[in-house]
């Protein structure tokens, strides 16, 4: 079980960045996909998912109308393009393989996790 994000960097307050991970295929054909992120001294939080057809998507209120999931299934790879990013946005990014195929929203719906890519923000 692999999973491969990248993409990360330290970026200015209004800026944009785009997420990848990769995934493999034995683990991600038929389920939902999801980022997760962690800030300093924060708990571990939803971002976005995406069923894995593409077609239902889930964000944290956080990041609605800022930040797009979306994947592409023939590369095995969700992508989150995150704009008008904000300092509070500076976190550890991770990509996860959900249980099912839905486009979940909790910590315990996910199976496994990428090693994460560091985001920061500054103002």
């Amino acid at each position: 079980v692999q999973l491969q994000a990248s993409g990360g960097g330290l970026v200015q307050a209004g800026d944009s960045l785009r997420l990848s991970c990769t995934t493999s295929r034995r683990t991600s054909s038929n389920n939902g996909l999801g980022w997760f992120r962690q800030g300093p001294g924060k708990e571990r939080e939803f971002v976005a998912a995406i069923g894995w057809r593409g077609g239902i998507t889930n964000y944290a209120d956080s990041v609605k109308g800022r930040f797009t999931i979306s994947r592409d299934n023939a590369k095995n790879t969700v992508y989150l393009q995150m704009n008008s990013l904000k300092p509070d946005d500076t976190a550890v990014y991770y990509c996860a393989v959900a249980r099912s195929s839905g486009a979940a929203s909790r910590h315990e719906d996910y199976q496994y996790w990428g090693q994460g890519t560091q985001v920061t923000v500054s103002s």
